[in-house]
């Protein structure tokens, strides 16, 4: 009845140009007033035509006031829209960052919608069946402190658990899982249709709505809508998203989470289709929709290799990889995992200089190679490295199953992904050892997608020319699941915050936002890059971005960020903040005890043995300062049991820590570990601290949104350009900018001391 009254009324309005259809089918003219729900019209010429001045989908965002064309409407195709509901926040796309960002959203409170195209891709893993690895993990672990979901599905998957980087200090080291691919989508889309405040909707979004403000005139519209104009303030509002089949949601939050599916196109030799993973349609609609509505869209590119059949790879000469035991799950609420007993091993080979000239002699088979689109430099192709490093003449492979042998048997050969046809991909992927009978269940493939200047961006991850609208993943320039989902959890938390206060009655004109700075985390690092620096090839997490690495550690994610998460009510598990009390509360209790044990230099110097140096100064020491001298670290892990009560034995010559300090055996393993951790580095802690707090301090110096760069006149016209482009919030980040020297920042300082921020 809805479909049949909307239709009939844009038929009734076909020959007018200034119109309006209310979702009750009600007809209004221009300048009407009263109208508050969202406005639709009908499709002209191709696009949609909405009318009036106020609410339009972005299409028409840069032609504010009306449609060019035939005014009769025997042109018009008539499409009549569907009211499909409203809610507080809308997530597109349900891949890594979809999967965190709608959670999130509900986990604030507000009535949340997933759209995806398919229900059951959910939580796919597209690419490789791991997460984690070094800065990726620490990652994880900070998305799991704040209760967000892939640490935990992980663990649940996980099939094979190392902790890499482990020879060197625990600054860098990488937590990384192999995941069962099965199990890990299974147990996401499970969680996700049972979460509360959570609703999922399988389609494509075609368009965003949006509402346009009523205090710019048509020729400032225009002006902040073009792509080269400087957004010093946002040109529109989200009303609503519209999907293929034509139904209308409306909404005053959206969260952008498309991956590689915006404007996608998968190339395979000199084959080219759209499509944004194997098998499923491009966001083609939604791409033009962020281009009409003023967005600066970049090409990127990015690959996946073959996959192999298992059961056609000859192992016996080749090495093995076994897992670690114990492991060490990602989840801060998991002390083990399902599988940890049952893990698989990976192997190591390596491609030779036949496959290497089989490649390079069909190099003009491939259109990706040729591409000037960027692509992944710390992932690269296998032409890539065959032209970048020409002298070498053989790359390693890690031949990673993708599960357990009961759901797969299908092996994903890590460092090999390629464009090359088929054939010539089952040509050289047999000149590889072990590989010689291999099957190729399916051949490898590139993929290229569009993404927006990430420096559009709020801190919060909201888009600075549309308020309500925020992007995450891929989107914004990065790659990687673990990049994806940590934006996506920041996204989701900030909109849904947004939402359930914006609602409230009374609530302050801004709400709470969950905003992290780079001393809080390499989240923080992450979001801070994309926003000051953009991206000029796909952005990836490394410990080396992080000048806080010390203080932000993979082990140290829930001390950073649970509380502060929990203060704003995104952890909704209560026994999360448990489990944090109850660490809290080991920790001091182990810390007590080694500073019970005191003894005098010539006590420590029998105590410990021959061949270890004590200064003999008369100054008396507990055991934690002689942790923190480095006397006892090598033996800090003797006397603790893994998790199936086997006792784990120091490899490592020396005393046993649990003979030195009574009841050092029955502190949990994972505290034994931080408090060591801690020790390590308590000097360099100190030293960091007041690092952190000089970079604080720049950054609670605020710069005003709205500044006239030019009208510095010590500033060049480099200088100028890029602040104006990028327009930094606060001090600190204008530091971090390229290009700006020194004496451009005392200017800039010198200016906003002169001229104080509002509020």
């Amino acid at each position: 009845m809805l479909r049949h009254i909307l239709h009939r009324a844009v038929l009734r309005a076909g020959s007018r140009r200034k119109c309006r259809v209310r979702l009750d089918g009600s007809v209004v003219r221009e300048g009407a007033s009263g109208i508050d729900s969202l406005t639709l019209m009908t499709r002209a010429a191709g696009r949609e035509c909405l009318q009036p001045q106020r609410m339009y989908t972005s299409s028409s965002i840069s032609k504010p006031g009306g449609c060019d064309g035939d005014s009769s409407g025997s042109n018009m195709l008539y499409k009549a829209p569907i009211d499909a509901g409203s809610y507080d926040v809308v997530v597109i796309g349900g891949g890594h960052a979809g999967c965190e960002a709608c959670s999130a959203a509900a986990r604030a409170g507000a009535n949340s919608l997933l759209v995806t195209q398919k229900i059951e891709t959910i939580g796919e893993m597209s690419c490789n069946p791991s997460f984690g690895g070094v800065g990726k993990g620490t990652l994880v672990r900070e998305v799991d402190a704040m209760d967000g979901l892939c640490g935990r599905m992980a663990d649940l998957g996980g099939v094979q658990f190392r902790i890499l980087n482990r020879s060197k200090g625990p600054a860098v080291h990488g937590p990384r899982a192999q995941v069962d691919r099965v199990i890990y989508k299974r147990n996401m889309i499970q969680t996700l249709e049972s979460y509360e405040g959570l609703t999922i909707k399988a389609g494509s979004v075609a368009d965003i709505l949006f509402e346009r403000p009523t205090d710019i005139d048509d020729e400032s519209q225009k002006k902040l809508a073009n792509l080269d104009s400087v957004v010093a303030r946002p040109s529109a509002s989200v009303a609503g998203v519209r999907l293929e089949s034509g139904e209308i949601i409306r909404t005053r939050k959206v969260v952008i989470t498309t991956g590689t599916f915006l404007g996608g196109q998968i190339l395979i030799g000199l084959e080219t289709y759209s499509s944004g993973r194997r098998g499923e349609a491009a966001s083609n609609g939604l791409s033009k929709s962020l281009k009409d509505a003023g967005f600066r869209l970049g090409r990127m590119k990015t690959g996946t290799p073959p996959r192999l059949d298992g059961r056609t790879i000859d192992y016996s000469h080749l090495p093995k990889q076994f897992g670690d035991m114990p492991v060490t799950p990602f989840s801060y609420m998991h002390d083990s995992v399902p599988y940890a007993d049952q893990q698989i091993a990976c192997y190591q080979t390596r491609t030779t200089a036949e496959a290497h000239d089989i490649i390079r002699a069909n190099f003009d088979k491939s259109i990706h190679i040729r591409e000037t689109v960027q692509g992944p430099r710390y992932c690269p192709s296998l032409e890539s490295k065959i032209r970048r490093f020409s002298s070498k003449h053989s790359h390693a492979i890690w031949l990673e199953p993708e599960g357990l042998a009961e759901h797969t048997n299908t092996i994903y050969p890590n460092g090999i992904s390629n464009t090359m046809p088929a054939d010539i991909q089952q040509q050289f992927l047999r000149k590889i050892p072990g590989l010689e009978n291999v099957l190729m269940t399916y051949p490898g493939y590139g993929v290229q997608y569009d993404h927006i200047d990430p420096r559009e961006l709020k801190r919060n991850l909201e888009t600075k020319r549309v308020n309500g609208l925020y992007m995450a993943g891929q989107i914004n320039g990065t790659t990687g699941y673990e990049e994806a989902a940590a934006q996506g959890i920041l996204a989701g938390s900030n909109a849904g915050l947004a939402a359930v206060h914006s609602a409230d009655e009374g609530a302050p004109q801004d709400p709470p936002q969950l905003v992290l700075d780079r001393s809080d985390g390499y989240l923080g690092v992450l979001i801070d890059d994309l926003i000051t620096r953009g991206v000029e090839e796909p952005y990836r997490v490394f410990t080396a971005r992080s000048e806080y690495r010390i203080s932000t550690r993979a082990d140290n994610a829930d001390l950073r960020l649970t509380r502060r998460a929990a203060a704003l009510g995104l952890v909704r598990d209560s026994a999360r903040i448990a489990r944090l009390d109850s660490v809290e509360t080991d920790i001091a209790h182990a810390h007590a005890l080694l500073e019970r044990v005191v003894y005098s230099p010539n006590v420590w110097a029998t105590k410990l043995g021959d061949g270890v140096q004590i200064v003999l100064d008369g100054v008396v020491r507990s055991a934690l300062d002689m942790l923190r001298r480095g006397f006892l670290r090598k033996d800090v892990w003797a006397g603790a049991r893994d998790a199936h009560g086997t006792p784990v034995q120091s490899q490592m010559p020396g005393p046993n820590l649990a003979a030195l300090v009574p009841g050092w055996s029955d502190i949990p393993l994972d505290i034994r570990r931080r408090v060591a951790t801690e020790a390590a580095y308590h000097g360099y802690l100190k030293q960091q601290q007041g690092e952190i707090d000089t970079f604080k301090r720049d950054e609670s110096l605020r710069l005003p949104p709205d500044i006239d760069y030019s009208r510095i006149g010590v500033l060049s016209r480099e200088e100028v350009e890029k602040l104006s482009a990028i327009r930094p919030d606060t001090f600190g980040a204008a530091k971090r900018i390229d290009g700006i020297t020194p004496g451009g920042i005392f200017a800039l300082l010198k200016h906003t001391q002169r001229r104080p921020v509002a509020g």
